[in-house]
């Protein structure tokens, strides 16, 4: 009799859903496995092929067995000097750009949230032209030729200092955020500073590190600028050696003659792919859980 009572406690409150929309909840689940396949596939197929060992020909490298992996590409790329460099460029330019970005946008945005502040809409119409209208690659860099900063890792950090998108949804996140804990500690004596230190920011982890995601991945994929401002090789990032390496004339400084036997290219070149992509997809799931709640608050203005 219990039991029957709390099944017609839980109908009443949750009621049966209607054939169309259990069609479209199937529909969307199985729309998502396809999404899930169409980007797990490749990804699988490529980290096989570097686990190749060279000459293997039992079954498909699809489904490589564990056995039979070789992590010689793996030693080889990560014993060659010129892949480290690369990557230590890439991991500075990453983490000194994401500091100058995050700490310019917050100081941006911080302002701009208030609607007191004065000549703010003046100051949104630059922010948002700047936005709407490039000024081009070459304006862009002759003003980085004039500033000295040809062979400089800031000529690929400065010129995007700020991104007017990610400032505009760190201004509604903050737009967002109570009045009253903000009125509390002025009334403490609280300055700007120690509101936006001691307020703000503690309460704004989503957002920050939403847009600390956005400004990681586009450093650490960094091409076509490094192409442009450095002339050095050394200087060059991680993204531009793998081109070299994926290209067919760069796999000779990377393929050691006494290596040839061990490894072969395509498992060299896989090998990589996988090592360029790693550590953002070591950070990304740490941080998956603030990043959807970071892109919604931040972008939903009451």
């Amino acid at each position: 009799m219990l039991k029957a009572l709390k099944f017609r406690q839980v109908s009443r409150t949750r009621p049966l859903k209607s054939v169309a929309d259990q069609v479209f909840d199937r529909s969307v689940g199985v729309l998502l496995i396809i999404i899930f396949l169409i980007v797990f596939i490749p990804l699988w197929y490529v980290l096989m092929i570097s686990f190749t060992p060279l000459g293997y020909k039992d079954g498909s490298t699809l489904f490589l067995p564990p056995w039979n992996w070789s992590f010689e590409a793996y030693t080889q790329l990560l014993g060659e000097a010129t892949f480290m460099q690369a990557t230590l460029n890439s991991l500075f330019i990453t983490l000194l750009g994401l500091t100058i970005n995050m700490v310019l946008t917050v100081l941006t945005a911080y302002p701009l949230a208030y609607k007191k502040l004065p000549a703010r809409r003046i100051i949104m119409t630059f922010v948002l032209f700047t936005y709407l209208f490039n000024a081009g690659l070459i304006p862009t860099y002759l003003l980085v030729k004039n500033l000295g900063l040809i062979n400089n890792y800031l000529a690929v950090i400065l010129p995007g200092a700020i991104s007017v998108y990610n400032l505009f949804i760190m201004k509604a996140f903050f737009q967002n955020l109570p009045e009253s804990l903000e009125e509390a500690a002025r009334i403490d004596g609280a300055n700007d500073f120690q509101v936006l230190w001691h307020i703000i920011i503690p309460l704004s982890k989503p957002i920050l590190l939403t847009i600390g995601m956005f400004y990681g991945v586009t450093h650490w994929n960094e091409f076509f600028l490094p192409l442009l401002y450095f002339n050095d090789k050394v200087m060059m990032p991680l993204p531009v050696i793998l081109r070299e390496i994926l290209s067919s004339s760069g796999m000779s400084e990377y393929v050691e003659s006494n290596a040839a036997s061990a490894v072969s290219q395509e498992s060299l070149k896989m090998a990589a792919v996988i090592l360029a992509m790693l550590p953002m997809l070591v950070v990304y799931p740490w941080i998956q859980s603030h990043f959807t709640k970071g892109v919604l608050l931040g972008g939903v203005k009451e």
